[in-house]
């Protein structure tokens, strides 16, 4: 059991002892802290909430509103809701900042508070700290009975976010309608199965043509949730019967989107950014951003598109930093993460639906030959579990002294650039685990480089 503590929130399993897992007063103090440093920020005392589906977050969005109104806080909650559709409504509300119930792609026993600024974006580093800070010393002032802020439920949000998709001008809603779609959804029973249906048909695809598995918001998710293809086989197998044109699968707060090919196949979550970039560099060309763990794919794209490719620290805030830095026209991380500008400053798994069907539509074959045209590359996603003994800056620290003759990147944790390859090594910001990510440009090539990494890592560790 674990409870990780971070400038971007607090993320851990339910139950246990306070300090150490998510508990109710675990909740409720980093609750305060966050509303004390916002208040301290700005006169606007209005805030945002929403979750995804998993069985702890009514009650604990139950504490965090309790709490921010005994702040003087007024709270706008969405109740269940993507992480996308909170960013935008903390916008629309004009709130001076939001709250997403989610511990995203981990297990149901875990549960998290993400933070948002009031531009709908994830917090900086030093409001983060400053909020970890707080919640350490304690130091809260709840307001007298009189004083305590207003609670208001609005459902509203989802409609609204679907409605600002549907205004995109390169949406294209009657190409979509006329290939007739047959669709497979997996939403691993979160709200992406309220979500994704509902845009679906608003985009013109005829509800019969759309079968749900999984899409009861109850929280029970029916396999580990994080949308990578070990975990797809079952979609992966129905849509072997030949029935459908393609899969989607959501992360459990609907920020994270895969796709699945008509035979079955993974289209592969790192394709997905490069697909939704090469429609869009297409129509606008320009620069684009993700993160140094993604595909080299997304590089070849703009490049050949005529535009400038970037790389930034893994993270949405620091993809979203460089791409404003950049003027990028599309960004994202290549675990399925999209952000459109143009919409908002967000990972976003409907508008990227909207984008790559709109792609797919104009696209004259299944989705299979539309992955085959993109350049190939295998990648290998590991990880080690951390201990108490293991000493992870000593490791990234003789990795890189070991590889300096190579292209070394130290921006985030170690990546290794070889001529037809490349190995990232970091710590995980939401798990106690490195995260070990490879690429080449054959499966042999990529596996040998991954046990190469592991075995080094293991006699750093050994000695």
């Amino acid at each position: 059991m674990s409870l990780i503590k971070s400038i971007s929130g607090i993320r851990g399993t339910i139950g246990g002892r306070p300090g150490e897992n998510l508990s109710p007063l675990d909740v409720v103090k980093f609750a305060a802290a966050f509303g004390t440093v916002l208040l301290k920020e700005s006169s606007n005392s209005k805030l945002v909430i929403g979750r995804d589906a998993r069985p702890s977050g009514e009650w604990v969005s139950g504490l965090i509103c309790i709490t921010l109104q005994n702040l003087g806080m007024d709270v706008v909650d969405l109740g269940l809701s993507t992480t996308p559709t909170v960013q935008m409504a903390v916008v629309a509300e004009g709130a001076t900042g939001g709250i997403i119930i989610t511990a995203s792609h981990n297990p149901a026993q875990w549960n998290a508070l993400k933070l948002l600024n009031s531009e709908g974006e994830f917090i900086s580093a030093d409001l983060g700290e400053q909020v970890l800070n707080l919640a350490e010393k304690e130091d809260f002032v709840f307001v007298e009975n009189k004083k305590l802020g207003s609670y208001k439920s609005d459902d509203t949000h989802l409609q609204r976010h679907i409605d600002e998709i549907l205004k995109i001008q390169i949406v294209d809603i009657e190409a979509i309608r006329k290939r007739n779609f047959k669709i497979a959804i997996d939403a691993v029973n979160s709200t992406g199965g309220i979500a994704v249906p509902m845009l679906l048909e608003a985009l013109g695809v005829l509800p019969a043509n759309i079968k749900p598995y999984f899409c009861e918001p109850n929280g029970d998710f029916p396999h580990n949730p994080e949308p990578v293809p070990e975990n797809l086989t079952f979609i992966s197998s129905e849509m072997k019967n030949g029935h459908f044109d393609l899969g989607i699968v959501v992360d459990p707060d609907v920020d994270r989107l895969a796709l699945v090919n008509e035979d079955g196949s993974m289209f592969g979550e790192e394709y997905t950014l490069v697909a939704v970039s090469d429609y869009i560099l297409k129509q606008k060309p320009g620069n684009t951003v993700s993160n140094l763990s993604s595909t080299r794919a997304l590089r070849d794209v703009t490049k050949k598109a005529g535009g400038a490719y970037f790389a930034s620290a893994v993270g949405e805030v620091n993809v979203v930093e460089m791409m404003k830095q950049k003027n990028a026209v599309i960004g994202g991380e290549g675990n399925g993460g999209i952000i459109f500008p143009e919409l908002h400053y967000g990972r976003d798994a409907l508008v990227g639906i909207a984008l790559f069907l709109s792609h797919l539509a104009k696209f004259d074959g299944p989705i299979s030959r539309l992955r085959a045209s993109y350049p190939s590359y295998f990648m290998s996603k590991n990880k080690i579990e951390l201990t108490k003994e293991i000493n992870v800056d000593k490791i990234l620290e003789d990795i890189h002294e070991k590889y300096k003759k190579e292209e070394v990147s130290t921006i985030d944790g170690v990546k290794i650039d070889f001529e037809d390859q490349w190995v990232h090594l970091r710590r995980s910001n939401t798990e106690p685990i490195i995260r070990i990510y490879a690429e080449a440009d054959s499966q042999t090539k990529v596996e040998s480089l991954t046990n190469k990494i592991i075995k080094d890592i293991k006699e750093i560790i050994h000695s």
